[in-house]
């Protein structure tokens, strides 16, 4: 049985099992497992390259590597007993090629620059899916918007009626907002991208290591700038969460108002069986429970943030073993970000929205009173806080008809309504939901013409977005292709 070898010449090897549990990362590592492959790979390159490693050891262990890339780190690699899969893969590469070769791979680097590297590789990978997934959910909802231009619902505030609106107008507020979240996800990305390798525990190394070549080989922008910052540092995780916490808060709003708009109270939207689950002993229900799940998600991601924060904030310069203890929350939260994505998007595309109860509900609750206030003003000249008092004193009369709204405004302002013009048919036609939906044509309203072309509008930048995503994907995917080609290389010709 291979021991752990990096404790062997300062350490015995006499620790309890529950400390062998608590030190390890190993759950946490499944993550990072295959990243750690292609940064040894990198690393090899570059000691070949310098020089500082002989073309036997190189060709040996780059054989062993090319190994476990294909068919996977053994699984005896995982145990507990090792620290970390950095210590357990080292011993795996010693039990295959020899301690002359195999102890070779750790010069000029430390765990610290490896696992940093490791965690930004999965990481950005992680984040190319959140992309991706976030334009897949944005996708659903601009066709769905699309399909209900002129689609009339009540619209909320404060959870009462407050203007009528579209079910377009509704969802493409959504839009807008996994487009902001978006954004924070590729932000991140950019000051993701850059290479901790080459720095060793924290003070850099004296072997004349080439960082600029590992930092291409493994598809990152540049080497870090600071050795102490590149081991230590981990804002890179916060954001990633941050941006996490943000999109789940949006996703959760969402969520929430399919739970509502599926109550037989108020039936605006019928969820797919298969999004939904009944009780065990009331046969009748059917309930929203992914969405309530996803609401719980939020918590969870929330969580993984505050846990991050909470861990790094009093850490001196440089690293502190305490940062394991961050990776297992970082993956937690980015986990159920993606999860939340993917589940979202296929509730919304499989749900059946009931068009006649949000028409049936957007008049109600003197919904249109703005519009038949703003009537007032553009036609009859009154000052708008003059036909506001008016038309609010005629709701708490109970009315919005021609007499009430005469003597409201008598009451109110000491003025004639009806010598100004005002007919039952004009207040008819400004209480109309539809009338006062199609008056609203500014730049982000709710008229059906405007949204039609907020939703051309939002296509074209989610597919600017999209090959953003490709872009970012490609890069990965050539700089790892690459790497293998050249780690082929030395395995075949050394």
């Amino acid at each position: 049985m291979q021991r752990d070898l990096v404790r062997r010449g300062r350490l015995s090897d006499d620790r309890p099992e529950e400390v062998m549990h608590f030190l390890s990362s190993m759950t946490a590592d499944h993550w990072i497992a295959d990243m750690d492959v292609l940064v040894d790979m990198a690393h090899l390159l570059m000691l070949r390259k310098q020089g500082i490693i002989d073309s036997e050891a190189a060709h040996a262990l780059m054989g062993a590597l090319l190994g476990f890339y294909r068919d996977g780190i053994p699984a005896e690699a995982y145990d507990e007993r090792f620290e970390d899969i950095h210590a357990g893969k080292e011993a795996m590469l010693i039990a295959r090629v020899g301690e002359e070769f195999g102890g070779r791979l750790h010069m000029a680097r430390s765990r610290n620059d490896e696992v940093a590297t490791c965690i930004r590789m999965r990481l950005r990978r992680e984040l190319v899916a959140l992309m991706e997934e976030t334009c897949t959910l944005r996708g659903v909802l601009l066709e769905t918007a699309g399909a209900h231009l002129s689609t009339i619902m009540p619209g909320f505030t404060h959870l009462q009626h407050a203007q009528p609106t579209t079910l377009a107008h509704h969802l493409l507020a959504y839009e807008q907002a996994l487009s902001r979240d978006f954004a924070r996800f590729a932000d991140a990305y950019v000051r993701l991208n850059e290479c901790p390798l080459g720095s060793a525990a924290f003070a850099s190394t004296g072997f004349p290591v080439d960082r600029e070549y590992t930092a291409s080989l493994l598809g990152f922008d540049r080497p870090m700038g600071n050795s102490m910052d590149a081991v230590s540092a981990r804002d890179f995780a916060l954001e990633a969460l941050s941006a996490c916490a943000a999109m789940t808060a949006t996703t959760s709003r969402l969520c929430e108002e399919m739970a509502i708009w599926s109550t037989a109270f108020v039936r605006f939207v019928t969820l797919a069986d298969g999004y939904s689950s009944t009780s065990s002993i009331m046969p009748q229900k059917k309930n929203p429970d992914t969405a309530e799940i996803m609401r719980a998600k939020t918590g969870t991601v929330a969580g993984a943030l505050v846990s991050a924060l909470t861990i790094t904030k009093g850490l001196p310069m440089s690293y502190n073993r305490d940062l394991q203890e961050l990776t297992p929350h970082l993956w937690r939260g980015v986990e159920a970000a993606e999860e939340c994505l993917v589940v979202l998007a296929g509730l919304i595309r499989t749900a059946t929205f009931n068009t006649d109860r949000m028409a049936e509900e957007a008049g109600k609750g003197f919904s249109t009173a703005t519009e038949l206030a703003d009537v007032m003003v553009r036609e009859f000249g009154l000052p708008f806080r003059t036909a506001h008092s008016i038309v609010g004193r005629a709701v708490k009369m109970g009315a919005l008809d021609l007499d009430t709204l005469e003597a409201a405004a008598q009451e109110v302002a000491g003025l004639s309504l009806r010598t100004r013009g005002l007919t039952t048919g004009r207040i008819a036609s400004a209480l109309d939901p539809a009338i006062s939906v199609a008056e609203r044509g500014a730049i982000g309203g709710p008229a059906p013409a405007e949204t039609g072309r907020a939703c051309t509008e939002r296509k074209e930048k989610r597919a600017a977005d999209m090959a953003l995503v490709s872009s970012r994907r490609e890069a990965e995917n050539t700089a790892v292709t690459r790497l293998i080609a050249e780690a082929e290389r030395l395995a075949e010709h050394e």
